[in-house]
């Protein structure tokens, strides 16, 4: 069972995978050309007409993008964090859906082995999945980064594994609300609305005071990068929510899952 999900999301995870590797690694071959021209520099000072609240947005406040690592803990981060959230919110919404879609769940049922077990194993599938995205494509931008430019290792080791802060709750929290549905196409859509919403709230709080409360509905406040380039290390507090998080909805998804009626 457990080997059947791993096959089953093997070509899904090579395909993200290699999306965000292949955007790395155009960065890592065109930002050593780009910092010894001018453009560089022209960059940098047209950065300094944009209102702090929009840097601060994107923490080119305190990060300059005159580097890969620069670039990496800006705009690169934030796309990291957006497709390792689609592919997680993908995931946990197929998992156990897409069993009822494709009219297999018969065949689950056919094995002497309990709903709970089905559960774990696929929960089992999607936590391998995520991890092994985070660090293939932390690697991957080490070993681009240590190649043409110091970078701090430490603030990269944190920020490298900072995805995994927000994935596994976009994770878990989808695979929960796909238990109240039985059709795929509608949960994926509603996961991807989850991701990309909490995304633009996670924008529009730092734009403005007055309405920085929204960055409390916004699953990415939790891997909370500024802390990390700032001090190297996680907030605790955000850290503990997200676990707490994690694991409140994979349990919720079984007890769920085991009183669901399959058809």
């Amino acid at each position: 069972m457990f080997k059947r999900e791993i096959k089953i999301n093997f070509k899904s995870f090579i395909l993200w995978t290699f999306i965000l590797c292949a955007v790395f690694l155009v960065v890592f071959l065109i930002y050593p050309h780009l910092v010894k021209s001018d453009n560089m520099k022209m960059m940098d000072e047209l950065l300094t007409i944009f209102p702090e609240d929009v840097l601060k947005s994107f923490n080119m406040d305190i990060s300059s993008v005159s580097t890969a690592f620069g670039w990496l803990q800006t705009e690169g981060l934030m796309f990291i964090y957006l497709i390792t959230g689609t592919f997680s919110a993908i995931l946990g919404s197929n998992l156990i859906l897409k069993e009822e879609d494709d009219k297999t769940i018969e065949y689950l049922n056919s094995f002497p082995i309990t709903r709970t077990k089905i559960a774990l194993f696929k929960i089992s599938a999607g936590l391998i999945y995520i991890i092994a995205m985070v660090l293939f494509i932390g690697i991957f931008n080490y070993i681009g980064l240590i190649s043409s430019e110091d970078i701090n290792e430490k603030t990269f080791f944190y920020l490298s594994l900072s995805p995994l802060i927000t994935s596994l709750v976009i994770f878990s929290l989808s695979m929960f609300i796909s238990t109240f549905s039985s059709k795929t196409k509608i949960m994926i859509g509603i996961s991807l609305g989850i991701v990309f919403g909490s995304y633009i709230l996670n924008i529009l709080s730092t734009i403005s005071e007055s309405i920085e409360f929204l960055k409390y509905l916004s699953i990415f406040t939790l891997a909370d990068a500024r802390n990390i380039i700032i001090n190297s290390s996680f907030n605790p507090v955000m850290l503990f929510i997200s676990l707490s998080l994690t694991i409140m909805f994979l349990v919720l998804t079984i007890i769920k899952y085991n009183k669901k009626e399959l058809v």
